[in-house]
């Protein structure tokens, strides 16, 4: 990780929801490796134990089983915290448009507790992940916060609903939000299993294994795929913001954007299984067509740099995956 951040929150401790999952737990290695103290807090809905077993050792690492819906575990887990990373949810918008009530309750009423966990105890700096399914059928490329289109899944909504909720508890309560709007976050330790695993990690995990992967839709689809490296350097930006930047969303993404098909063949090419074709379905509800960011108010208020393109991110992943019991290997 180029971002170095040691020095800046030197005794600083921090609480990081969902630090069991594929974002938060590289979250955490990030800030343990800094030399800081971590609160993990996951019920492991979602997060893989196995995802911070590697930290259970540590001295400054402390694990909190429990549920963001209770709100008495919130402001428990918040005690003696000085940052929140707020990662906890559900993702996945077709398995949100089969659960909308389920998502209401998880993402938003989750969210909405931990907001006012930290309120109440005073926390310094609310970091939290949006999306960019914010930007819903808004045709215009880059996509630019302040420009939103009609929302197009309950998921979507959800995380609508936790900006406005983190805007209102600055103007209110003077409580530092910040709001991360995540594109296509890829990386270490993303879960390829299961019906709504993300695209990249069902790829690399069916090439692995020889099989072809399904691609939804012609494949000409594109994506701003963020490498996770990217989206670390993101999140220890935002704690230490000026306050300008409080109370506001930006994207998070490295800016470019690539089609789904030619990301196949990249991931085919590099995993010297160019024979193995992908197989076609139909297109997934709620799906946009393409997504590429406009990352300069990030750049400029949060001071975000990110230096890991799609191809670099990618190769890095590729070689995790084919080390990582993830894909079923043993080493």
């Amino acid at each position: 990780m180029e971002f170095k951040f040691q020095n800046i929150f030197k005794g600083s401790r921090f609480l990081i929801t969902g630090g069991a999952g594929f974002i938060g737990s590289n979250l955490c290695e990030a800030i343990l490796k800094g030399g800081h103290f971590v609160r993990c807090l996951d019920n492991f809905s979602t997060g893989k134990r196995k995802n911070i077993e590697p930290f259970l050792s540590y001295s400054n690492f402390e694990l909190y089983e429990g549920d963001i819906r209770d709100l008495d575990f919130c402001m428990n887990a918040c005690e003696g915290i000085d940052y929140v990373s707020h990662q906890a949810a559900w993702g996945s918008v077709p398995r949100s448009i089969e659960k909308p009530i389920f998502y209401e309750d998880v993402n938003i009423k989750g969210t909405l507790n931990m907001l006012e966990a930290a309120k109440m105890k005073n926390i310094k700096k609310f970091v939290y992940a949006s999306s960019s399914s914010v930007y819903g059928d808004e045709p215009n490329l880059p996509k630019k916060e302040g420009r939103e289109g009609n929302l197009l899944s309950p998921y979507a909504v959800t995380k609508h609903t936790n900006e406005q909720y983190a805007k209102l508890y600055f103007k209110l309560y003077h409580l530092p939000t910040i709001g991360l709007r995540y594109f296509n976050v890829f990386g270490r330790r993303q879960d390829p299993d299961g019906a709504y695993a993300a695209v990249i990690p069902k790829f690399i995990n069916a090439l692995i294994k020889g099989k072809s992967p399904v691609i939804n839709g012609d494949g000409l689809q594109s994506r701003d795929f963020t490498y996770i490296e990217n989206v670390i350097e993101a999140n220890l930006r935002a704690f230490i913001a000026l306050d300008d930047a409080n109370g506001q969303v930006f994207n998070i993404a490295y800016g470019d954007q690539i089609r789904l098909l030619d990301m196949y063949n990249l991931i085919a090419r590099m995993l010297l299984k160019e024979n193995i074709h992908p197989n076609f379905a139909a297109e997934r509800q709620g799906d946009i067509k393409h997504s590429c960011a406009d990352i300069s108010k990030a750049k400029e208020l949060l001071g975000y740099k990110p230096i890991w393109n799609f191809e670099r991110g990618i190769a890095d992943t590729i070689e995790w995956y084919q080390q990582s019991p993830f894909c079923g290997n043993e080493s």
